[in-house]
Order: C-alpha cells, then structure tokens, then sequence
C-alpha cells in the first residue's frame, strides 16, 4: 500500500469555510445544501479560502435563489477575466425547496443566511439556513454560558 505524499495532502483545499457571525447573530432553523453557479477562477480562489461570507445574506428573485455579498477574492494566477468581487451569484437548488423557503421567510418572518461554503464531490456546496434573529440578551445568555463551560472545562483540567 502506497503512501500518501505531503504534496498530495497540501492540495485538498479548506475542509470548509464558516461564518461564524451568522451562528452568533442569528438562531439558525432549517438547512439547506445548494450549490453555486461560479466562474472558474471563482472555484479556484474558494479552494484557496479566499472568500468572506461577514454581510453575506440569500434572496428570492423571480422564483430563484440568490446568494448576495459573499466577497470572493479575484484569483491571483487568473489571466484576463476577473468576475467582480461582490456580485450576486445563482444558488442551486429544486424548485420545490426554493418554495418551502420563500414560503418560510415570509410568513414566519426569518432570513435566509449562508452558513458555510464546502467542496463535496468536487463541487462547490453552500449551506445555507432558515434563521431567526438573536436578541442582545440571547448574545449575552449564549456568551455566559461559553464562559461558564469554559470555566468548568477548566477547573476539571487543574483536577486531573
């Protein structure tokens, strides 16, 4: 059995990329995995991590769904088509999904917000969720409990 070489293991690209804003902003509901309709040197800057997902939010046009703000940076090695940075991009997913989600954000009053960006199979997946905005005391209950845990974790480490 051959082993793998370092070269080999440099090159799987970022297991994912999170926005770990939205975690905190928001009470994430329902998920939903869609692709994304990119251009080429796109698919090669996400694989390198270049991508910013802080003011990234999904919207319903015209019975599709669009990713809007998620700031990819331009691929460095790319020749002479440069997509623009910010532009709004096709998310992928069945009519029927689209629908429940439309349906959802309107009649409960929740956004639509990407969660994470991934490869699977050697494309380029979204996650995106169904999600409901915190309130400031919800932050501060999560960031106490954090610091509690923390604390715990803590104490029992000193013990052992």
């Amino acid at each position: 059995m051959a082993k793998k070489n370092s070269a080999a293991k440099g090159s799987e690209g970022p297991r994912s990329i999170n926005n770990r804003r939205a975690a905190y902003e928001y009470e994430l509901l329902d998920r939903y995995e869609a692709g994304i309709a990119l251009a080429g040197s796109e698919v090669k800057s996400i694989w390198q991590g270049n991508v910013t997902m802080t003011d990234a939010y999904c919207d319903v046009r015209e019975n599709e769904l669009w990713i809007v703000n998620l700031d990819i940076q331009p691929y460095e090695h790319s020749s002479h088509f440069q997509p623009e940075r910010r532009r709004d991009r096709k998310l992928l997913l069945h009519r029927r999904e689209i629908d429940t989600i439309h349906r959802k954000s309107k009649e409960k009053g929740l956004t639509i917000v990407p969660t994470r960006i991934y490869f699977k199979n050697g494309r380029v997946k979204a996650e995106i969720a169904l999600a409901r905005g915190k309130r400031s005391y919800d932050k501060r209950e999560q960031i106490a409990d954090r610091e509690t845990k923390r604390e715990l974790e803590r104490a029992r480490s000193e013990r052992f």
